[in-house]
């Protein structure tokens, strides 16, 4: 197949999604004729630079490709780094058409905004004659036991909670709720609040509580989660930035508390499950987070959210509603990627179900052996093995741990299996260990390692 003139051969493809061209197959074909140097430098929070050294191809034949590359690659360092000023050296038309395209009006003024509010700074990118050096900071990860401990596991379909004594989860639980839908702050309040509680009950005292949320955190508060999205902007900071030291204060004044992201929590769940290092954590659940644990068992401080990084580059890609982007990976790794391919395969779902019922209607189907249903969760296990290749470019780890509600029961284990077989197929000298751990851990996990996110003083 041909995408913008580029030659891009595969063997596997999704049998529900014939259509799907895997953004690394599109690299990898880009790259083999591309020889004009173009460097890229991204700057986020605390002065951190990742550098980017890449090549395109500078010429008119060429024009739209080249501009499809790197605006595919910078969407993807964005949303997986973090950051809110480029730094470009190289050609000079491809560099006016990348800041066009980040400028009130441009096809990624979205991205442009939002990093910008993240960060609380005006989102810019720069022509330089030298880029800046580069500069990385890690975080260590958790994996304390000690006490009687809280943790949670906030999702965009349920919380899950856990009340943990010296590292022993002596009560779980998991409740639905629709925080996506709402936009009154005390609902928020009085879920999260709910849950701590929950825990509370089941522990003869609390000394300190973990909470892995989806969505951006930085320094235990919320900078931003579709968990949210319906509160109104100017409530943001007064009600929703701070609710899990909100909700804490409910259970006790001054307790430690620690917030992570759930790809953070999910690859630190699987290094505390598993006993191995250099991993990056998959969460499939409401949306699609990443983490990444390396060597050393420190977590990385980009933000991993891999749910909006490019996937799929065919023009007839799922177009996203929150970003407006197409190909991007929630639609291929979270419930939303088994509710945009029941269509193809037969299953008609109940338009007045939430999310997490339609998941489940589709999982209770593959259960009794429906052909159509474990044909999704086979093209979501195609997907997998043509992007765990791009993940390892930018990871280089060898172990990927699934984890969440789409990975549940027998829907796990099949793409996991076609994955593997995929890699195999198409990429055998990638040697990497696609990881699911025991079903509880799969739905529970995330919770149980939340709670050794603090350290008790």
């Amino acid at each position: 197949m041909q995408h913008l003139g580029i030659r891009i051969d595969i063997k596997n493809k999704p049998e529900l999604d014939g259509g799907f061209i895997p953004y690394f197959r599109f690299n990898q074909a880009f790259l083999k004729t591309a020889d004009q140097p173009f460097s890229i430098a991204i700057e986020r929070n605390d002065k951190q630079i990742h550098i980017k050294e890449t090549f395109v191809h500078g010429d008119d034949a060429h024009k739209d490709a080249d501009l499809y590359y790197l605006d595919r690659l910078i969407k993807f360092e964005l949303w997986q780094k973090g950051g809110f000023r480029i730094y470009i050296i190289g050609n000079d038309s491809l560099y006016k058409k990348l800041k066009q395209e980040y400028s009130p009006g441009g096809a990624r003024e979205f991205d442009a905004r939002f990093m910008g509010l993240v960060y609380q700074k005006d989102f810019e990118i720069i022509k330089c004659d030298k880029l800046p050096e580069p500069f990385e900071m890690e975080k260590t990860a958790g994996g304390h036991f000690d006490g009687c401990r809280i943790g949670v596991d906030f999702g965009g379909s349920d919380y899950k909670v856990a009340a943990v004594i010296d590292g022993k989860a002596v009560y779980t639980s998991e409740t639905v709720w629709n925080p996506k839908i709402n936009s009154d702050p005390d609902y928020h309040l009085s879920n999260v609040t709910a849950a701590m509680k929950e825990a509370a009950e089941h522990l003869p005292q609390v000394d300190a509580i973990g909470v892995s949320s989806a969505g951006l955190i930085g320094n235990n508060r919320v900078l931003y989660a579709q968990l949210y999205w319906q509160v109104a902007p100017e409530l943001h900071n007064s009600r929703i930035r701070d609710i899990y030291y909100h909700a804490a204060d409910k259970i006790s004044k001054d307790l430690p508390l620690e917030v992570a992201n759930d790809g953070d929590v999910a690859v630190l769940a699987g290094a505390i499950s598993l006993g191995k290092n250099n991993m990056v954590g998959l969460a499939l659940g409401t949306s699609f987070a990443g983490g990444f644990l390396d060597r050393n068992g420190n977590l990385s401080t980009w933000i991993n959210e891999l749910g909006f990084t490019p996937v799929d580059v065919s023009p007839n890609a799922a177009v996203e509603e929150w970003t407006g982007d197409k190909g991007i990976g929630v639609h291929y790794f979270s419930q939303e990627a088994v509710i945009k391919l029941a269509p193809a395969a037969g299953i008609q779902l109940d338009q007045y179900e939430t999310p997490a019922e339609k998941l489940k209607a589709v999982q209770n189907l593959l259960i009794e052996g429906h052909k159509g249903a474990t044909a999704i969760f086979e093209s979501i296990g195609c997907y997998l093995g043509h992007t765990i290749p791009l993940y390892y470019d930018v990871y280089k780890a060898d172990n990927y741990l699934l984890l969440g509600r789409t990975v549940s029961g027998k829907g796990g284990d099949i793409i996991a299996e076609t994955a593997n077989k995929v890699i195999n197929d198409e990429y055998p000298e990638l040697s990497v260990e696609i990881l699911l751990p025991d079903e509880k851990t799969r739905r529970m996990g995330q919770s149980v390692a939340a709670a050794s996110l603090p350290k008790i003083n």
